[in-house]
């Protein structure tokens, strides 16, 4: 089996041995023609930024809505914490993971990532409505599998589509611009929350609207954004020779045996790749620690603070402001030095994760700190939550522009969904956890504050050190990325492949081991 890349005007391939051939490439696709800079208009890269932020926004808020509306939703349908622990990790995790690769696969195949977002988009959509619609657990479990099955590509989409829109100095800002979603989605929830608090609205009212606009916005999206050439990737545009899938297509007998060489070069190209795996492992503990702080910490904090009325749409406001803030920054500063260092993202990312779970704890035991004192302790965790979104929210829009870059041009979306794969899998976990550990307290109760404040004072911390350890020592393995010096010589099953085989099997027995106990307990 040979995997194929190309230098100047002839494609190298490769044997299972590593050993090069040499063939000259035929027949080149239009639609996987490579450009070194984008020639698209700029009101046309502003509105498609535009609608895939608004797409990727609403495809987020789902997960707001089970955060601040938590102990609605949990008394409303009869849930137990196992049970909404289930829900808000592998009931949409594990589908999201299985179905990102072959989306993703098809949207690379038939140059279609327009036409693949606009029909996830309208799946998902729908499937918001029906979890508004639920009446019991098994209901809105089904509704969140299935929308996991519309989300799964969507990032991996908007990712790749951007990064063939703008020039490469900009398409880390572009990109921070997208993950803006992740915090206004925060703000206007924590906004809904108090509103609708107010006035007696239940919460699936706000999952049936998220439905109606994303339906709308999925057409426009379909109407409005058009496939963009796709880029020579930074390792590409050395001239270097690489281990990876072709950048132009060879004449196979059969577009079953294009597919199959594609995606087996793909794996072997990441399998080269001496940085991939251990940032895409980086990344996973840095999103573990942020999704439990996620859904997790709105309802903690209201519990904490029962006397301040206003402390959600506050936290709301904070996150939006502050986290959208920073990860533009992260972004602009990127394209910014992107001429003096391409590692930038690395450093925001490790350093900043790091200084931001000293502020995290402060958050968490504010009152603490404060001898118990409500009114004072709300001001220490405010300027302390403001700390540390400016600290940790650096890195999104950076780091996923930095892998979209780094990746075959012609399977891009795909090599993104393996990125993101691999990081929900794990992340997912942490409220799978955090439910399990909680499964025997009462919500209301004190002793549920308590648990709630240790799961969260370890698990984010770990996550965020964990994290920044691991960035930090890719750096030096990314910049011999970036010159093209992969891993040579045999693929063999003693080595890289079998050590990647091997922490395959370990993640998919931690994820089928924490499903079963939470299918268990719920049971």
């Amino acid at each position: 089996m040979e995997g194929r890349t190309e230098k100047g005007n002839h494609l190298f391939a490769h044997d299972d041995d590593g050993q090069p051939t040499s063939q000259t490439s035929e027949n080149t696709n239009e639609d996987v023609a490579l450009i070194s800079r984008p020639s698209v208009p700029l009101w046309r890269i502003s509105l498609s930024l535009v609608l895939l932020f608004l797409n990727y926004f609403l495809a987020q808020y789902d997960k707001f809505i089970l955060s601040y509306f938590q102990d609605e939703v949990i008394s409303s349908l009869h849930l137990s914490s196992t049970s909404y622990g289930l829900l808000s990790g592998y009931a949409t995790g594990i589908v999201y993971a299985l179905l990102a690769l072959p989306t993703a696969f098809v949207a690379d195949y038939t140059s279609a990532r327009v036409w693949v977002l606009t029909v996830a988009a309208i799946w998902w959509s729908l499937c918001a409505i029906f979890q508004g619609l639920s009446h019991n657990f098994w209901q809105i479990l089904l509704a969140r599998i299935g929308m996991g099955v519309g989300q799964a590509p969507v990032e991996a989409l908007s990712v790749s589509l951007i990064s063939d829109l703008m020039g490469k100095q900009y398409v880390f800002f572009g990109a921070s611009i997208l993950y803006v979603g992740v915090y206004i989605g925060e703000a206007v929830s924590g906004q809904i929350a108090v509103a609708f608090a107010r006035t007696g609205t239940p919460w699936n009212t706000a999952l049936i609207a998220i439905g109606i606009v994303g339906v709308v916005v999925a057409l426009l999206v379909r109407v409005f954004v058009r496939e963009p050439k796709r880029q020579i990737s930074l390792v590409m545009a050395n001239n270097l020779n690489l281990h990876g899938p072709a950048s132009a297509s060879v004449a196979l007998p059969s577009r079953l045996v294009t597919a199959r060489k594609d995606i087996l070069s793909t794996f072997r190209y990441l399998a080269r790749m001496r940085s991939f795996w251990l940032l895409v492992l980086s990344a996973a503990f840095r999103q573990l620690g942020g999704n439990v702080f996620g859904y997790y910490m709105p309802s903690y904090l209201s519990n904490l603070y029962p006397s301040e009325p206003s402390l959600l749409s506050r936290y709301g406001i904070i996150v939006g402001v502050v986290g959208s803030v920073a990860v533009l920054a992260g972004g602009l500063l990127t394209s910014l030095f992107w001429n003096r260092t391409k590692v930038l993202p690395l450093y925001l990312t490790a350093i900043g994760g790091m200084i931001s779970s000293i502020f995290v704890l402060l958050m968490l035991f504010s009152r603490n700190v404060s001898d118990d004192n409500e009114g004072h302790g709300v001001k220490v965790l405010y300027g302390t939550m403001s700390s540390a979104y400016l600290t940790a929210e650096l890195w999104l829009g950076a780091i996923n522009s930095l892998i979209a870059l780094l990746l075959p041009p012609r399977t891009k979306t795909f090599g993104l969904a393996v990125w993101s794969l691999v990081q929900v899998l794990i992340y997912s976990s942490g409220p799978e956890i955090v439910g399990l550990a909680l499964r025997t307290t009462e919500p209301t109760s004190s002793a549920y504050i308590e648990k709630t404040r240790i799961a969260l004072a370890v698990m984010i911390p770990i996550g965020y050190w964990v994290a920044g350890v691991g960035f930090l020592l890719a750096v030096p393995l990314v910049k011999l990325d970036l010159t093209g010096r992969f891993v040579d010589g045999r693929l063999g099953w003693s080595g890289r492949k079998g050590f990647f085989l091997a922490g395959g099997c370990v993640l998919g027995g931690l994820v089928v081991s924490l499903f079963t106990v939470s299918i268990y307990y719920k049971a």
